[in-house]
């Protein structure tokens, strides 16, 4: 258990798309499970923002997600999303391998999240708004896909500071 260095944008590996765990593998996800709670809190206590990562972004290359949902930690092993409907909302998204950038992205205002936990158990999990955001940012991560990629346009970027002017 360790903190570990977050890949940042320009790093090639962020767009390697993640491979299936298998359950016999579940001892080493375990303990990388750790490592992103870790890193998550260090970068939280460094930028004080952070409630999710995705194992591919400290160098993983494994379906596998460390959220904090109502600071309660949840893994999600192997995640399938499904779409309940096609609402969409705009949202300034950020990043923790791009830390002090934002990109305005369209994403589904619902899904259902299909996944195991340590445990090798089945779970199902509705998520709306700003969580449903989330997830879908850390799934992106899982296929090799950044924020950077989903831009709405040209102009949907901006530098953390310059929301306050």
């Amino acid at each position: 258990m360790a903190v570990k260095k977050i890949l940042l944008l320009g790093n090639e590996d962020l767009y390697k798309k993640s491979e299936e765990i298998n359950r016999a593998e579940i001892i080493e996800v375990k303990e990388i499970a750790k490592d992103l709670h870790y890193t998550l809190m260090n970068f939280r206590e460094k930028y004080k923002v952070g409630r999710a990562i995705a194992a591919p972004q400290i160098g993983y290359f494994k379906r596998l997600i460390y959220m904090n949902i109502n600071d309660r930690p949840t893994i999600f092993i192997n995640p399938k999303l499904q779409y309940l409907d096609n609402e969409m909302m705009e949202v300034w998204d950020d990043c923790m391998s791009f830390p002090n950038l934002l990109v305005k992205v369209k994403r589904y205002k619902r899904i259902k999240i299909y996944y195991k936990d340590l445990d090798w158990k089945d779970n199902i999990l509705e998520l709306e708004g700003d969580l449903s955001e989330l997830l879908q940012h850390e799934y992106d991560h899982l296929d090799g896909i950044l924020a950077v990629s989903k831009a709405i346009d040209g102009r949907s970027f901006k530098i953390k500071d310059s929301l306050n002017q």
